[in-house]
């Protein structure tokens, strides 16, 4: 996945800035247009809303992707997200999920390939999670990766996601890397316009989530 660190940089209408990658965005193919950044600092959530604070999530794009750079609990914990449709509120829209993960630790033992069934929804409304095991609270532990929200403004479809996270967990030799990958759904037609970030428990003790648009 190539991100827009290089490449002709413009200025869009929106005073966004855009990029033109060399390469292609996974699952995008297209250019990656920057709108908001938030960083965490002992957070309880990161919360993207359009409108707010120069959020855009609305029909202006048909994709937007979400990257995790270096997000640190301060307890350890799954990551996980949710959204919001227009004029909604409490983060408890209805999803359809999958949850599946690879792990090795660092030791070399117990390489793993497997389905979680106890980290996906059928028809829930809880937060989904996208990191598995609990990212550890060791001072060189956190998660990185991404999301892809697909069409979230159309009243038509059900709005679909996919993510990826590479995690770490635990501490000492039984430290292990977790590579996350989490699909699925929210089964509504009406328009979600708010996304929101959050550890299982305590707080986003550091890192930052970007959104970009996907031209």
């Amino acid at each position: 996945m190539t991100l827009p660190t290089s490449g002709l940089i413009t200025i869009n209408d929106r005073g966004a800035r855009a990029a033109t990658t060399f390469g292609s965005v996974e699952a995008g193919g297209g250019n990656m247009v920057f709108i908001k950044k938030l960083t965490a600092s002992s957070s309880g959530t990161l919360d993207f809303v359009d409108g707010a604070s120069s959020v855009v999530l609305d029909s202006t794009y048909k994709e937007y992707m979400f990257t995790f750079n270096n997000m640190h609990p301060s307890s350890e914990s799954d990551f996980k997200f949710q959204g919001n449709v227009a004029g909604g509120s409490g983060f408890n829209e209805t999803m359809t999920t999958t949850f599946f993960y690879a792990y090795h630790k660092e030791d070399g033992s117990s390489p793993t390939l497997a389905y979680n069934t106890g980290k996906d929804q059928a028809q829930a409304t809880g937060y989904q999670i996208i990191s598995a095991d609990g990212t550890g609270t060791d001072a060189d532990n956190c998660l990185s990766g991404y999301l892809h929200l697909f069409n979230p403004s159309s009243t038509t479809f059900v709005k679909h996601y996919m993510s990826r996270i590479s995690n770490t967990n635990g501490g000492g030799s039984s430290t292990y890397m977790c590579d996350c990958y989490s699909a699925g759904y929210f089964n509504t037609f009406f328009l979600i316009d708010e996304i929101s970030f959050k550890f299982g428990s305590g707080n986003i003790d550091a890192g930052d989530i970007c959104l970009y648009g996907i031209l």
